[in-house]
Parts: C-alpha cells; sequence; structure tokens
C-alpha cells in the first residue's frame, strides 16, 4: 500500500481556483490509480477525477473547470487537482484515493482536505 498525503484546499469565493494535491509514497506508487473524491455534508462521497497511465477522467459536473495531472519519480507520485471557475456547489471535503489496478483490497484514502466556495 501507499502513504498518502493531501494539501491545498481552503476558502475562496465563487468564480475562484485552488489547487489541490496528493503525494503517494511507499512501494511502487507509480503504477497505483490516483482519484479525487468529494464528500459535501449530507451527501454520498462521489468521483471527481481519477488518472491512470492509461486514462484520465473528469465527472461531468466538474468538466471543463477541474483538470488533473500526475508526477511521477522512483519514489513519489503526486496528483494534482487544479479547480477553476469554483461554484458554492463545489464546497466538500475532498479525499485523495489510490488503488492498486491489479490488486482492489491494496487501496489508501486520504485524511481530506475542505473546500469551501462562499462570498
Amino acid at each position: 500500500q501507499v502513504q498518502l498525503v493531501e494539501s491545498g484546499g481552503g476558502l475562496v469565493q465563487p468564480g475562484g481556483s485552488l489547487r489541490l494535491s496528493c503525494a503517494a509514497s511507499g512501494r511502487n506508487p507509480g503504477i497505483y490509480i490516483m482519484s479525487w473524491y468529494r464528500q459535501a455534508p449530507g451527501e454520498q462521497r462521489e468521483l471527481v477525477a481519477n488518472t491512470s497511465s492509461k486514462s484520465t477522467h473528469i465527472a461531468d459536473s466538474v468538466k471543463g473547470r477541474f483538470t488533473v495531472s500526475v508526477s511521477k519519480n522512483l519514489i513519489k507520485n503526486t496528483v494534482t487537482l487544479e479547480m477553476d471557475n469554483l461554484k458554492p456547489e463545489d464546497t466538500a471535503k475532498y479525499y485523495c484515493h489510490a488503488r492498486h489496478p491489479n490488486l482492489p483490497a491494496m487501496e489508501s484514502w486520504g485524511q481530506g482536505v475542505q473546500v469551501t466556495v462562499s462570498s
């Protein structure tokens, strides 16, 4: 498994931008499928974006506003979520997730970072 350290988040006005980063370290972090989820109070956790060596997926609710990128080296895999034109409905706790592509039981969650969009 890998260990995840998240950074970023905070309070921003509608229309503003934020960047979230998640660094995965441990054994072979570069092979993991990296994802960002979010969960608003009273709502289910939903997938925002994920990326692997083969593809990148962005949820329809944020497509055109959010982008995801990944930077890899031998010891660390960092996935960044760039969020532009933020809306109040983007307010949620955002979680980083890593999953081994061939061993579904090998997964890790970050502690989550709060994103609040409000004027």
